[in-house]
């Protein structure tokens, strides 16, 4: 039997938790969900169905909407939408077991329904109408969703077809994918096919899939190595991956990030501020997690993109989770390539190589004293905020004016939790 995948999106999702909240019809309200403090550039996380069909589109901005459209403006509230996701997650369960589950973001999942069709006697579409049902019902959200016959065409049938059709439902096999799509243009609403992507295409004289399935296969190879060969499976429909794939699969390296686009341009030393407290919050992840790394990575953007960006990596001679070795690398390396003269808009940390702290090592000249005593106030410090919150304990450069901590801690994925 062949495989069967549903790929659900929850329509306009943060928007409509926030009409849901205030008891509204999402397509009949006019709601966008930004912080509109930061002003008319403040960035639109998402709009409701009703904006959406007056031509705003989602990810705009507030000066994007028509002076003339009234509108509500929901301040975002992150663990609000956490939970509707989890609860919808609960109810993906009653039908489908975790292991035939691939979460793909908040509002966004894929569902590997082959051995379900038999065991409630219904037709892919029935199931379907039956979960989405479920959804609305319990949480009042609308959602829609791709079936395929693989991951690919799942994604592709939600976000093209399923757009276009009355019950949220498309529907794509690899021929009426090929009957359907193969013309269809532009390149981008296809998944993982961006503007970049596009632009090298074009210059081929492709536009559509039909001419990358009927494409020299050693153009598209010297053009983007590897990954031609995504493209060309893609064109023609195909996709072996499978969610027991996903579920099987290890990296090979770790590495854990951390990155922020500040809420201001920073002179010099006020950015050198902002990596300390970035290196601080992320060393105690790695002592959380109980791993060590031995390698570095810094990268440091300017404001308006005036210049270049800089930064680089480093490989460290121990393998380590200590504050203060690793704050000392990151300082030589923040000095070493970030412009003094130059305002930063945007740094990323990482820590690359990471194993098991069974696998820490130092020189001859550790203080190993010191390092105990260092693990154990980490250790303190991760269960007071684990039991208090993040802000429970602060360092007093945490409560400088320029520090981003405090107010970061407050936010989940960068916006207001609540």
């Amino acid at each position: 039997m062949s495989k069967v995948y549903m790929c659900i999106d929850l329509k306009t999702f943060f928007a409509s938790v926030e009409c849901v909240e205030r008891g509204l019809d999402p397509f009949q309200t006019n709601l966008v969900v930004a912080d509109a403090s930061r002003g008319r550039g403040a960035l639109c996380l998402a709009v409701s169905p009703c904006l959406k069909a007056k031509g705003v589109k989602n990810r705009c901005r507030i000066f994007d909407i028509p002076r003339h459209l009234h509108y509500i403006a929901a301040l975002p509230r992150m663990s609000l939408y956490m939970e509707y996701s989890a609860k919808i997650y609960s109810i993906y369960l009653k039908y489908v077991s975790q292991d035939d589950i691939h979460v793909y973001s908040i509002d966004e999942v894929f569902l590997d329904v082959t051995p379900y069709l038999n065991l409630y006697q219904m037709s892919v579409k029935q199931l379907a109408n039956m979960i989405l049902d479920d959804v609305f019902k319990t949480t009042g959200i609308t959602a829609t969703v791709g079936i395929g016959t693989n991951l690919y065409l799942a994604k592709v049938a939600l976000d093209i077809t399923a757009k276009h059709v009355k019950d949220n439902i498309g529907i794509l096999n690899q021929k009426m994918y090929m009957q359907k799509l193969w013309h269809h243009t532009p390149l981008t609403d296809f998944w993982q096919v961006g503007k970049g992507i596009s632009n090298r295409l074009a210059k081929h004289g492709i536009v559509d899939m039909y001419g990358i399935a009927h494409c020299d296969e050693k153009i598209l190879y010297k053009e983007f190595g590897i990954n031609a060969e995504y493209l060309i499976d893609h064109a023609w429909g195909k996709e072996p991956t499978t969610i027991a794939d996903i579920k099987r699969y290890k990296p090979t390296h770790r590495c854990i990030s951390h990155g922020q686009v500040l809420f201001d341009d920073y002179e010099y030393h006020d950015a050198l501020l902002i990596l300390k407290e970035m290196i601080e919050v992320k060393v105690l992840d790695l002592v959380d997690l109980h791993v060590v790394t031995d390698c570095i990575f810094l990268h440091v953007g300017y404001s308006k993109n005036i210049i270049k960006a800089t930064g680089g990596s480093r490989k460290i001679g121990v393998r380590t989770n200590s504050y203060t070795i690793l704050l000392n690398e990151f300082i030589r390396l923040f000095k070493e390539t970030t412009h003094p003269n130059y305002k930063v808009k945007r740094i990323t940390i990482s820590f690359g190589n990471i194993v098991d702290e069974i696998y820490e090592s130092y020189d001859l000249f550790t203080d190993y004293e010191m390092l105990e005593k260092e693990k154990r106030l980490q250790l303190t410090l991760i269960d007071i905020k684990s039991k208090y919150g993040k802000n429970a304990i602060l360092k007093g450069m945490n409560l400088q004016e320029k520090a981003t901590t405090r107010q970061r801690n407050k936010l989940i994925g960068g916006h207001n939790a609540r």
